[in-house]
């Protein structure tokens, strides 16, 4: 869609230019999407030329203008078994063409705050930081699950900039799993559920796309599966799920409640022998839910 109101582009852009009135371009994907006869101009991030991901000691470093398909054919970092087991089945939770993959980026999909958006999941499951550059030079952070404050919404201040997503290396060496459900074979995600297991045996079950927030739940060992269902009623109250054409909040939830016991078995069951980032199938073998 056309931005008719547009009349200045600023390339490259970056902290301090900000002013009301002008609007952050990465991608485009979102921005594009709909009108915003607000936005006068566009400060454009994707000419700052970020490193996509950067590897370090300390975990993995994701600029906010990584493109989809930059992430999903990252295969560095070997020993972040965590992230490649759940981070290309969360690509494909954008059910989008190559050509949307080659623009769209993570920073882009986090910010746009939909309850659908895959690298909100992918990002909060991770325990991901968001690195927050203030127009006035100022930096902070903030855990990804507590950027993403309801549909649409963030903690973002005017003129605020994600500049990247620090994934911590303590979370990214456990064992992961995910489940996506949809109404349709290639639907917007009604449900996207990602649990990481680590290495001290917690359990962190991250839940998106059903609600209008991500919302985490923590386990010092894993849990039984009643153990699990009290604590999905107890931390998720009914109105924080979704209700629209993809699904009713009744179907969510009860979808939510089913693909996280599938999420304990899976994990509780251990990876696959020889295949790697085989997490996502079904884990029930009587169960037949609408996930990829």
């Amino acid at each position: 869609m056309d931005l008719h109101t547009v009349t200045d582009v600023v390339s490259p852009a970056g902290p301090g230019q900000w002013r009301p009135g002008d609007a952050w371009l990465g991608g485009g994907t979102a921005l594009f999407a709909e009108p915003r006869p607000r936005v006068r101009r566009l400060l454009d991030l994707a000419a700052a030329g970020w490193p996509p991901i950067t590897v370090r000691e300390d975990g993995l470093e994701i600029a906010a203008t990584c493109t989809v398909a930059e992430l999903f054919a990252f295969t560095g970092a070997p020993q972040f078994e965590a992230f490649h087991q759940i981070a290309r089945g969360c690509c494909r939770a954008f059910l989008a063409s190559f050509k949307i993959w080659n623009v769209a980026t993570v920073g882009g999909n986090i910010c746009s705050a939909l309850p659908a958006g895959p690298m909100i999941a992918l990002t909060a499951a991770l325990e991901g930081t968001c690195l927050i550059l203030g127009n006035d030079g100022a930096q902070r952070r903030l855990p990804v699950a507590a950027l993403v404050t309801g549909d649409g919404r963030t903690a973002l201040a005017p003129g605020e900039l994600l500049r990247s997503v620090h994934l911590p290396a303590w979370a990214l060496t456990g064992f992961a799993a995910y489940r996506q459900g949809s109404l349709h074979a290639h639907g917007r995600s009604a449900t996207l559920l990602a649990g990481r297991l680590d290495t001290d045996g917690s359990l962190t079950l991250t839940v998106t796309a059903a609600t209008f927030r991500p919302y985490q739940l923590r386990f010092p060992t894993l849990p039984t599966a009643e153990v699990l269902q009290v604590a999905l009623t107890n931390a998720i109250p009914d109105g924080g799920y979704v209700s629209d054409p993809h699904g009713s909040a009744a179907w969510r939830r009860h979808l939510t409640r089913r693909h996280a016991e599938q999420i304990r078995r899976e994990l509780a069951a251990g990876p696959p022998d020889g295949v790697p980032g085989a997490a996502g199938r079904d884990a029930g073998e009587d169960e037949a839910p609408a996930w990829r």
